[in-house]
């Protein structure tokens, strides 16, 4: 009798503690399923210039509706078209920055569009993407001001805003990860929003010139479109030629000296139209400029395959230069600067793409060189054409269909494994000539 109740009691004991890890196994589920699924943040990202400070906002459209007082959520795709006037009005009412109270900063804004968003916990959400315009009264530093902000958080005390610094020509961040500067939301306490002072570090236009440097560098180093077509180009210049066919090696000094024009020509090219875009006296669409580059590398590999303007790359450099210097003028449009600081900032930004253009180029040039003394350099230079001129022409109908392809996603990708690709081109040309020395040694 004693076992089968101390049977029982073990029995009961251990129904008991799987009920009670049951229920709180689901307490757990339903917190972390609610913490999967917190309310997004308004994102608030500064881009900050001499004269003017570039906002974007991130609104999340769940949030604006409550503090909006209209539906957002039924019908996404309307809301700009049917009541993107009220939203400006809107916005306008409770973004105001100000040097002080008596001195406000003009707000204008540029645009507004929807896309798809995801934060950390909060899952997918449709947001408005708003670009807005903040100047200064004359005379005022857009490096320190006072940000008065309280869009949704007005209305939604539980709402925040993340305030970041994306770029900051001054201080020479051009091109990195945004920081946080602050995050404006309701004061427990207080149930008051307190603006957020903006307090950036001294600037100076060497730190400006030298941040623009090494964009130009970066956009290089990761335009593989650009780099693409010169080297294409420079593929057939060790070679002479001869009844529209590529023939037999040439000089190492006649190869250099026209290495040297077509980079030379292409460089005059660029510079030209980089002044022009960069200073707004020449305006062309984006999406045709890039559909032009991709051409230009065509072209280079057709070139490459079988000459159809040899002789004359250098022209040719010249002429597809000129609209790749467009492309390279969009990256400084976006900056918003004043005369001075885009004049320093088109100069260090075309040094910065020539000395890593340079690099490149002397980095693969000599083994390029060097492979043309040897029988296979043909096969290396029509496979390098052809896998050129595919991505050309998948670059064309991504640039085209604005619909991304693998083709074109594997050579954006294919940038990172650019040091590994050089160190193969190295080892296979010299492999080869060695090899092409040693049979003729021992002949």
């Amino acid at each position: 009798m004693i076992r089968i109740r101390a049977t029982f009691i073990s029995h009961f004991s251990k129904r008991k503690w799987l009920i009670i890890n049951i229920i709180t196994m689901l307490i757990i589920g339903n917190v972390s399923k609610t913490l999967a699924h917190q309310t997004p943040s308004t994102v608030v990202l500064l881009d900050v210039s001499p004269k003017q400070v570039m906002v974007e906002l991130q609104l999340p459209i769940g949030e604006l509706e409550l503090a909006f007082g209209r539906p957002l959520t039924k019908n996404p795709a309307s809301i700009i078209p049917t009541m993107g006037p009220q939203i400006k009005e809107y916005l306008l009412a409770h973004i105001h920055p100000m040097v002080a109270k008596d001195q406000p900063w003009i707000v204008e804004i540029k645009d507004m569009h929807l896309q798809k968003g995801e934060q950390a916990y909060s899952g997918p959400f449709q947001e408005i993407i708003v670009h807005l315009i903040l100047t200064p009264p004359e005379g005022a530093d857009t490096r320190n001001f006072i940000f008065d902000y309280d869009v949704i958080m007005h209305q939604l005390v539980t709402h925040s805003a993340l305030v970041l610094l994306r770029s900051d020509w001054a201080s020479g961040k051009t091109n990195t990860e945004p920081t946080e500067i602050g995050v404006i939301r309701v004061d427990t306490k207080t149930a008051l929003i307190y603006p957020l002072t903006i307090n950036l570090a001294a600037g100076s236009h060497w730190k400006g010139f030298a941040g623009i440097f090494a964009l130009g560098e970066e956009h290089i180093k990761e335009g593989i479109d650009h780099l693409m077509f010169l080297l294409v180009l420079l593929l057939p210049i060790p070679l002479s030629y001869a009844k529209k066919r590529w023939g037999n090696y040439r000089s190492v000094r006649i190869s250099l000296v026209q290495i040297l024009k077509v980079v030379t020509a292409f460089t005059i090219g660029h510079s030209i139209t980089l002044l022009m875009g960069a200073m707004a006296w020449v305006i062309l669409p984006s999406k045709w400029i890039e559909i032009l580059i991709a051409c230009s590398i065509l072209v280079s590999a057709i070139h490459a395959i079988r000459p159809i303007f040899a002789g004359k790359e250098m022209f040719i450099a010249l002429g597809f230069g000129l609209i790749h210097g467009l492309a390279f003028a969009n990256t400084l449009i976006d900056l918003h600067l004043d005369t001075v600081s885009m004049l320093l900032s088109i100069l260090g930004f075309n040094l910065g793409i020539e000395v890593m253009q340079l690099w490149i180029i002397l980095l693969c040039i000599p083994w390029v060189i060097i492979l043309s003394r040897t029988p296979y350099y043909s096969i290396f230079r029509i496979s390098c054409a052809i896998l050129a001129g595919i991505a050309a022409i998948a670059w064309v109908i991504e640039r085209y269909s604005q619909q991304v392809n693998f083709i074109s996603t594997f050579m954006n990708k294919s940038q990172v494994y650019s040091f590994e690709v050089l160190l193969v081109l190295i080892g296979v040309s010299l492999t080869l000539f060695l090899q092409k020395k040693i049979s003729v040694l021992m002949a």
